[in-house]
């Protein structure tokens, strides 16, 4: 996921940066141009990262202190400086060099974009007339998903799942109801919790470093991206069988990447009460010329209200236009206006950044799933996790397929190695679920 910033080869630094430009208006221009040459990528070759300090004669830490528009208590950044002028590092994962100094900076950033944006409305079941399978066409409680209707047949589920992918192509963003049952939800719940215990147990006592269970995560105090084994599990396999099989998920899939599509990410975001809105991003870059990368899907394991931090979408967003805008981040005044004179309203519209125009300006829709109901998203669309303002934690089983003529996606993905390293495709574990089903 981008939630996940690490620094990596490619297109990826540049989401990284683009991810963390609005920070650059609370930043110093000589610290904004000096964390800009941490990062020094070569398509052909490693990540070779430069840490420099404020002041490289001082042994001591080094500060820079800036001021925003709306506020004048300044912003105190500290660094570790070492006793040579610079650090050289070479493929090092360096999203903590950045985020120990940045993250309040980020949490700032996305409390702006909170106010940004207004035009919000429940991301709801698309209703399709589809021969065979309804009067809704699949969609709706009564009829729709793996956990409603149990077992389909094969043509309803394709004829659905190609319904779904002409919207999917369309918006970037759409749901399906009842993808899981209310008892399976439960069961996975309850699985995963109990394993990110064991997990934390494990990497507290050294017995596992923490990216054998958790992935990165952007902001990850109370949150956190755990990864999921297949086969250890019953309840895991039954989930996969009900989400993949039993609705019209995997045909929707299947329908764009054809069965060859390469299982990916397979994990659970987990909010905690407390856990921070994040900033607006992609998962993945729009690469011109080229299609989608992968889909995610996120399966509520638990009711998703108002309060519980819904992640929030921005529809038709997964294309050329959106992403040039998104990546233009010059201040605004809202946000780079370096006197303490707040600015008006109608000065704040007319120097908005492209990119917060964009958000502005861009209808959103919130992730109030029911448990058990799926959003499925094109990987370039942004989006965001909210604020989890309850005292519930939020789960998200989730899962993204990748085209099989994509190498490299454009971001790490969150899944356990060996699982990862095994290219399971989409069609063959569709298979083995049938027969597990079927109780083979």
């Amino acid at each position: 996921m981008m939630s996940s910033s690490r620094i990596i080869i490619g297109a990826p630094c540049l989401l990284l940066l683009t991810a963390l430009s609005p920070v650059r208006s609370f930043l110093s221009p000589a610290r904004h141009r000096e964390i800009r040459t941490i990062i020094h990528h070569d398509d052909n070759a490693i990540v070779n990262v430069i840490a420099r300090t404020s002041h490289p004669t001082t042994s001591s830490s080094a500060t820079s202190t800036t001021t925003t528009s709306t506020t004048t208590t300044s912003t105190t950044i500290t660094t570790s400086s070492s006793s040579s002028s610079s650090l050289m590092m070479a493929g090092v994962d360096v999203s903590n060099l950045l985020y120990e100094e940045q993250e309040k900076l980020i949490v700032r950033r996305g409390q702006l974009e909170q106010t940004f944006v207004t035009r919000t409305r429940p991301l709801e079941p698309t209703v399709l007339k589809v021969r065979g399978t309804g009067k809704a066409g699949g969609f709706g409680k009564s009829s729709s998903g793996g956990g409603s209707r149990g077992k389909s047949s094969r043509g309803s589920t394709q004829a659905e799942g190609k319904a779904h992918a002409k919207v999917l192509r369309r918006e970037g963003v759409m749901r399906i109801d009842n993808v899981l049952s209310e008892e399976t939800a439960d069961g996975v719940r309850e699985y995963l919790y109990d394993l990110r215990r064991r997990s934390e147990r494990e990497v507290g006592e050294g017995k596992l470093q923490p990216i054998q269970r958790f992935a990165n995560v952007l902001l990850k105090r109370n949150r956190c991206d755990l990864t999921i084994p297949l086969g250890q599990d019953e309840i895991i396999t039954k989930a996969l069988e009900e989400a993949l099989c039993n609705s019209p998920l995997g045909a929707t899939i299947s329908s764009i990447f054809g069965d060859g599509a390469i299982l990916h990410e397979f994990s659970c975001l987990m909010s905690d009460p407390s856990s921070q809105r994040q900033v607006i991003h992609p998962d993945t870059p729009y690469v011109d010329g080229k299609g989608p990368s992968l889909y995610t899907c996120f399966i509520a394991l638990q009711d998703v209200t108002s309060d519980m931090g819904p992640t929030v979408w921005l529809p038709r967003t997964h294309n050329k236009e959106s992403h040039e805008a998104f990546k233009d981040a010059t201040p605004s005044a809202t946000t780079a206006t370096t006197s303490t004179t707040t600015a008006t309203a109608e000065e704040e519209g007319e120097n908005d950044s492209p990119k917060d125009r964009l958000i502005k300006t861009k209808p959103a829709v919130l992730g109030l799933l029911s448990k058990g109901d799926c959003g499925i998203f094109d990987s370039r669309t942004l989006h965001c996790g909210s604020a989890n303002g309850s005292d519930a934690s939020r789960a998200l089983f989730y899962f993204s397929f990748k085209d099989p003529a994509v190498g490299y996606a454009g971001n790490p993905a969150s899944i356990r190695r060996e699982l990862g390293g095994a290219n399971v495709g989409l069609g063959d574990l569709m298979e083995d679920l049938t027969s597990f089903g079927r109780g083979k």
